[in-house]
């Protein structure tokens, strides 16, 4: 009988509740601030980050997962008698992390070649960042947990991250002009304009989609490009930072709109907050348009 393991980074944002109840494996980045180095999940949670965000005046820097963790992995994986893997990734062009797990597979099988026929790596690119593909994992996870095959779990996840589109809103510019996401002269006419970006996530790339005046003006933008683009009757999900209010407005939005409520939350960790800052909001939804 299969015995399938469901594994992602820690970007995907996924809750400590959910790691634990699904039995999902997360492989966590590591950040730095100055001198001083952290491990994702471990030595920070999301609350205790946004305020070492807030005290740094420096630019943190995340560093990629190496193969050789993944390897590792792998190893422990199978020694405990899995017979599949399955990794979903942060996008890979956003991060080396993809390209490392991959490197890691064939590394596994050429020390362990009577491995091939008795465990499987599925390496997937996410192409998106926090929930757009953390909703996926949860989701396949429990598909795991009910028996479901390996074939029915990666096609599930692969029809996701393909057609997923994120939506969100920053409600200042100040960390994109910090981490270069903005340029400085743009960010600071936008701040002094009030003016604040509304993002796409989609096919591992990040775009404006539209420009709003005020941060009252963000969440009803996020509502009609999202009803405009979603699949009717999916599961949709909620990403939010620091701030509950926007995360409670959105939602109270969304289902009085769309007719039910969101299928989870996610909060921004550590690898999407560097960029974007602690307070964003957004909707991740299965698009119409390809």
């Amino acid at each position: 009988m299969p015995k399938i393991k469901i594994m992602t980074d820690s970007a995907s944002d996924i809750s400590a509740e959910n790691e634990k109840k699904y039995d999902i494996q997360v492989v966590n980045f590591k950040l730095a601030m100055g001198e001083k180095s952290y491990t994702s999940r471990i030595d920070f949670d999301n609350e205790q980050f946004y305020e070492m965000m807030d005290e740094y005046d420096g630019i943190p820097v995340t560093s990629q997962i190496t193969a050789f963790e993944f390897l590792e992995n792998f190893k422990e994986l199978y020694y405990n008698d899995y017979t599949d893997v399955i990794y979903v990734s942060i996008n890979s062009k956003g991060s080396s992390t993809y390209n490392n797990a991959v490197m890691a597979a064939e590394q596994f099988y050429e020390e362990i070649p009577e491995a091939r026929d008795e465990f499987r790596i599925i390496n997937i690119d996410g192409k998106g960042y926090t929930g757009g593909y953390g909703y996926a994992v949860v989701e396949a996870a429990k598909k795991a947990q009910k028996g479901a095959s390996v074939q029915e779990i990666e096609s599930f996840i692969r029809d996701w991250v393909d057609n997923c589109v994120i939506f969100f809103g920053m409600y200042s510019l100040r960390y994109a002009k910090k981490s270069g996401r903005i340029p400085a002269a743009a960010a600071f006419v936008g701040e002094i304009m009030g003016l604040r970006p509304v993002s796409r996530i989609q096919h591992n790339s990040i775009t404006t989609e539209a420009k709003v005046r005020g941060d009252k003006a963000i969440i009803p933008k996020i509502l009609d490009l999202t009803v405009n683009e979603q699949i009717p009757k999916t599961p949709y999900c909620v990403v939010y930072g620091n701030d509950e209010s926007v995360r409670d407005e959105l939602i109270q939005a969304m289902t009085k709109k769309v007719g039910y409520p969101p299928a989870d939350t996610y909060r921004i960790g550590s690898e999407v907050a560097v960029n974007a800052g602690p307070k964003v909001v957004g909707v991740i939804f299965k698009s119409q348009k390809k």
